[in-house]
């Protein structure tokens, strides 16, 4: 059986008037990231880590922010079409580690939603999907609460394929 690894990352900034989602959970914050969906890097950063282990680019590439259609999606759907594309190419999920660096808000609380919502798209195992929160601890961007970054690594494994009967 192949498997493959693959990494993302993905960075926003903070900005006024946007909702804060992060692995498809709306997160109570007084802002929210800056991008053309819904700009939620936990999402993009496992697209980017996939897409990596499949050999098939990055986020950019398959959903371009020139690209109107995309405008405010929910990033959840751009993974679960990046999912689409793995399977297509003959593997499946076999584990997902993420670690999202966010000064505030404390996102401890939301973390079992994030995996939750993860594991279902991913189309795996709940225990097969982890994500950690860390704080900037005041230093950098994340420290100074500009933005919120995230980390995955990924890996995917070769889906067996049906075996013909023997005549």
């Amino acid at each position: 059986m192949t498997i493959r690894v693959g990494c993302g990352y993905d960075v926003h900034q903070l900005v006024p008037g946007r909702k804060l989602v992060l692995g498809g959970v709306e997160i109570p914050h007084d802002r929210g990231l800056r991008g053309h969906s819904d700009a939620d890097v936990l999402a993009h950063a496992l697209c980017d880590a996939i897409l990596g282990a499949i050999g098939e680019g990055d986020l950019g590439q398959h959903f371009p922010d020139t690209d109107p259609h995309f405008r405010g999606i929910s990033s959840l759907t751009l993974l679960a079409e990046v999912v689409a594309l793995a399977r297509a190419r003959g593997f499946a999920i076999g584990n997902a580690d993420a670690t999202v660096l966010a000064e505030r808000p404390p996102l401890a609380p939301h973390l079992q939603d994030m995996v939750e919502h993860l594991a279902k798209v991913l189309q795996t195992e709940v225990g097969r999907v982890n994500v950690k929160a860390k704080r900037g601890e005041g230093v950098g961007f994340v420290g100074r609460q500009e933005g919120i970054a995230a980390y995955a690594v990924v890996t995917v494994q070769e889906i067996p394929a049906a075996h013909e009967p023997e005549e």
